[in-house]
């Protein structure tokens, strides 16, 4: 399912530059609902699997990523959002890099910020195709969107600090300490 997820994304990207919105919004909502029920079987069925362990966050991260650019690229995302998501993942993938090739940290859990971070982009991000494909022109819905993306735009540093915390925390501190959230 996961690589349903990553054979999904050229098309999504695909759909977006012709316009097809309709088509887009019901690839990203196949994504969403193959990630969830990728999830839940492995859990069921106890499957995890060391390439599942590191291939599903990548999955997830391209889908998430390609979005925001393409979205960026046709005018419904704001610049300083995209820089602000590309910095954030930019500077947590070079630091957890870093430290697993040096073999001081091997844990990278998501933090309580991350997650929140995670969940309003999928909002955002889902929000804004809906927004194309139901063609509302609501001020409510516009603004509702406008403030998923000030969230997004906010949440990215703030997540990135606390992750940046949390890390030298466990560096310098005892072995067995973990990441809150």
């Amino acid at each position: 399912m996961t690589l349903l997820r990553l054979f999904i994304i050229p098309y999504l990207v695909i759909e977006i530059l012709a316009g097809q919105y309709r088509f887009a919004f019901a690839l990203f909502l196949l994504a969403g609902v193959s990630d969830g029920m990728d999830g839940l079987l492995a859990r069921w069925l106890e499957q995890r699997t060391t390439l599942g362990l590191y291939l599903d966050p990548i999955a997830d991260k391209l889908l998430l990523s390609t979005l925001f650019l393409v979205l960026t690229h046709v005018g419904l995302i704001p610049q300083y959002v995209t820089v602000l998501v590309f910095s954030r993942d930019f500077g947590i993938l070079l630091i957890a890099t870093l430290l697993f090739a040096t073999g001081t940290l091997r844990d990278f859990r998501p933090s309580l910020l991350g997650k929140a971070n995670t969940l309003v982009q999928i909002v955002g991000l889902t929000v804004i195709l809906a927004e194309k494909v139901f063609r509302t022109g609501s001020p409510e819905l516009e603004m509702v969107s406008v403030g998923l993306l000030k969230g997004i735009a906010m949440l990215a540093p703030v997540s990135a600090a606390q992750y940046a915390w949390i890390v030298i925390r466990r560096i310098s501190g005892p072995a067995q300490e973990s990441v809150a959230g």
